[in-house]
């Protein structure tokens, strides 16, 4: 038995450790879901507490985030940075095109991009043409590949970002594109875990950071990606299926537990607090718990009906690509993404291509990997960017798609790619971010990005930023952030 269990007095439990895991034991999901609403105070938030409007420094212009993260490294010469040198110079080595220079020389390349033996990695790879082409989409008209043909009618709302780059040339870099931070600095919170600890709650019966989707795999980061290290697993992520009868994975009361039961079991907790609050009556870890149980308790009646897509009208489940197998699942979790934000959550991680090293990761068959899966989720991040825009959802809600890195211009196994961290495009869209807009750029085969270029951290600051909240407040004594963990916002996407 843990110390922290045991009183000084004759060996038995102390009355709040006992109320306290008599909770948990039939609350599981709570770890994830103690932030509430109107600034009450947070158990086990480290440092002073401090109220949601203390922490809010700036005017919002987005109440709700969808943040769809594409996992495997997506190439951007394929889908949102068309480099037209790549065709002209495919089948050459870097060596043996005009970009020798402007690459092999850099000093950023010589720093970062040479193998073991010294040998820069771009001299032996051989230029691999684009594997699809790329035509200017709506009226801004932005370039986007022939793979996106239905987010492409999209065009207008989105603000391309083709200047991004990372550090982690490994798949840990899904890691680091949630937390900033190299696996090798350790696990750090998450974005979504920030937004949870710095604003209070929309709604009574739903958590405030809810992951859809199957996440990365160990070697990737696993649950830190959605994680909140020092803030206290309260500030982490609650994991979601899109399935009625199971909406809350280890989360349920289980199946022999009927709901005149469940409430019987909350009655009694709530009674047996009552009693412990007579005696603490200004205990804010308390009031936190408290607040806690009923929130699972009502997540555990509201959470299925959120995720019974079947209430969707036709039309609806047609715009999201429900009626086509091969888009069916990540259209139904596009489709619960809007219902959660609908209903107040807010921020919705949504993973495509999760387990291992990721489904987007084609170090072979580049056309073949990548042709299947924007049929996957093209029809479904389209059908979510125009469902929000013709409810009035768009304006308050900020869209993000992103993935680890890119891949790069040299060819991998003849047909693919390989991880491609120094230049790479994320876009953005809804929620006071301008529309029909690229902003920055790589060199002319998409190695490198040149101009107004952004770590993973700029993103976030951008989402903060959108949000009302200012990263540098968004502090905890006795953990210290690197300057380049707060990011700076992406002002020229910002309407």
């Amino acid at each position: 038995m843990s110390s922290r269990f045991v009183s000084d007095h004759c060996g038995r439990f102390p009355r709040r450790a006992f109320l306290a895991d008599l909770g948990m034991g039939f609350t599981g999901l709570t770890i994830g879901a103690q932030l509430f609403r109107d600034g009450i105070a947070r158990a086990g938030t480290p440092g002073e507490t401090q109220s949601a409007e203390h922490l809010a420094a700036l005017v919002p212009k987005a109440k709700n985030v969808i943040w769809l993260f594409m996992l495997g490294g997506v190439s951007h010469l394929e889908s949102f940075d068309p480099k037209p040198a790549l065709q002209r110079y495919g089948g050459k080595t870097i060596d043996e095109s005009p970009y020798k220079k402007a690459v092999v020389d850099s000093p950023f390349y010589r720093k970062n991009v040479r193998d073991f033996a010294g040998t820069p990695r771009a001299i032996m790879n051989k230029i691999f043409p684009a594997q699809i082409g790329f035509k200017k989409r709506g009226a801004s008209g932005i370039e986007i590949s022939d793979w996106w043909p239905r987010l492409a009618e999209c065009a207008d709302d989105l603000a391309v970002v083709r200047s991004m780059w990372t550090t982690d040339n490994d798949h840990a870099a899904q890691l680091q594109f949630h937390t900033g931070r190299h696996v090798f600095e350790g696990f750090h919170p998450t974005l979504g875990s920030w937004i949870h600890y710095g604003l209070g709650a929309l709604s009574d019966n739903l958590p405030q950071f809810v992951v859809i989707g199957n996440p990365p795999g160990d070697c990737c980061g696993g649950v830190a990606t959605h994680g909140a290290s020092y803030l206290g697993p309260e500030h982490a992520g609650v994991p979601l299926t899109v399935d009625p009868k199971n909406p809350l994975p280890f989360g349920t009361p289980g199946a022999t537990v009927t709901r005149e039961e469940r409430a019987a079991e909350l009655d009694l907790l709530r009674d047996l607090n009552g009693l412990t609050a007579i005696e603490y009556p200004a205990d804010p870890v308390l009031n936190a718990r408290i607040k806690s149980y009923e929130l699972a308790a009502g997540m555990q009646l509201s959470v299925p009906e959120v995720v019974d897509l079947q209430t969707e009208s036709p039309a609806t489940r047609r715009l999201y690509g429900l009626e086509r197998a091969e888009s069916r699942p990540f259209g139904e979790q596009c489709l619960a993404a809007r219902r959660l934000v609908e209903r107040g959550v807010r921020f919705v991680q949504v993973y495509h291509g999760g387990g291992g090293g990721g489904g987007w990761d084609a170090h072979s068959k580049l056309r073949e990997n990548h042709g299947g899966n924007c049929a996957r989720v093209d029809a479904p991040i389209a059908g979510l960017l125009t469902d929000l825009k013709q409810r009035g959802l768009l304006d308050e809600t900020l869209v993000v798609w992103a993935t680890e890195f890119g891949r790069t211009p040299g060819s991998e196994n003849a047909d693919g790619r390989d991880h491609h961290p120094y230049g790479f495009s994320a876009w953005l869209a809804g929620g006071g971010i301008k529309g029909g807009v690229v902003h920055g750029a790589t060199d002319e085969i998409g190695f490198h990005a040149v101009e107004n270029r952004h770590y993973v951290t700029d993103i976030h600051a951008t989402v903060l930023h959108q949000l009302g909240l200012d990263p540098r407040r968004l502090e905890v004594p006795g953990h210290k952030r690197l300057e380049i963990d707060y990011g700076a916002p992406i002002r020229e996407i910002i309407a």
